[in-house]
């Protein structure tokens, strides 16, 4: 959808964007083949096609943060096919606190392997970990999880970074990850089923006055929380694409 994408593109709207695929133009590259002949605006016929070639040799090099400084925060999802390869699906677990001490645990999934990062162990690892990802996908992070590992880390995310909790909103799934996960008919293990975010707070606690397997727990709980945000990536990327082009079927009827 990346390649399709001509939003990040100034003057250019989802109206516009959808009167280039109109007109034949649905992928950059078609766009380039045709682009002189396409019944375009003065200001969009000076603008597009430089920003066009622009998008496809960013594309090549992977300049992930090229595209996230340009695309709408709303519409990073785009990227995910594009970038999947180098993708961080992330969640934090704390004391129930604020403060940047309060970070117990950051987990992280990059779609083959479940990496997490403990206090008193190798929390200080993570930002070695995170700077090789183009791509950051959590449930809610905008509003938690990145905020609070900016200050726990004192570092920025230049990623790509798709927020799970409002772009499914915007298909017609609200609420929180665990039940927006049994919509979906994802099935947590037997020892984590029911548990929530306090939970999470509990078991640290637990953890830490000697209780090993409410680590064992915590650390499962976690994993599974990173583990099932690729399931709902694939499912609300899929629910997005057939948003759009359900629209632009609309669109060509009128």
């Amino acid at each position: 959808m990346l390649e399709s994408s001509y939003i990040h593109c100034p003057g250019v709207g989802e109206h516009t964007e959808r009167r280039l695929w109109e007109m034949g133009a649905r992928t950059w590259n078609e766009f380039r083949e045709s682009g002189s002949s396409l019944p375009l605006s003065p200001k969009l016929r000076t603008v597009l096609p430089p920003l066009v070639l622009e998008s496809i040799r960013r594309l090549q090099s992977g300049d992930y943060a090229w595209f996230a400084q340009r695309l709408p925060v709303r519409e990073h999802w785009r990227a995910y096919p594009a970038f999947r390869d180098r993708v961080a699906f992330l969640d934090i677990e704390t004391t129930g606190g604020m403060d940047p001490s309060d970070l117990t645990m950051v987990g992280l999934y990059d779609g083959q392997r479940v990496y997490q990062f403990v206090r008193g162990r190798n929390l200080a690892d993570f930002p070695d970990h995170i700077r090789e990802k183009a791509l950051i996908v959590t449930f809610f992070g905008t509003g938690f999880d990145l905020p609070f590992l900016r200050r726990a880390y004192q570092m920025e995310f230049p990623q790509l970074h798709i927020d799970l909790c409002f772009l499914l909103k915007r298909t017609g799934y609200s609420g929180g990850l665990k039940q927006i996960e049994r919509e979906f008919g994802i099935v947590r293990t037997q020892d984590t089923r029911g548990l929530s975010g306090w939970d999470a707070v509990r078991l640290w606690q637990e953890w830490r006055r000697g209780s090993r397997k409410s680590l064992e727990t915590l650390l499962t709980y976690n994993a599974e929380d990173v583990v099932n945000l690729k399931e709902l990536m694939e499912i609300g990327y899929a629910l997005m694409l057939e948003r759009i082009f359900l629209k632009k079927a609309a669109a060509g009827r009128r």
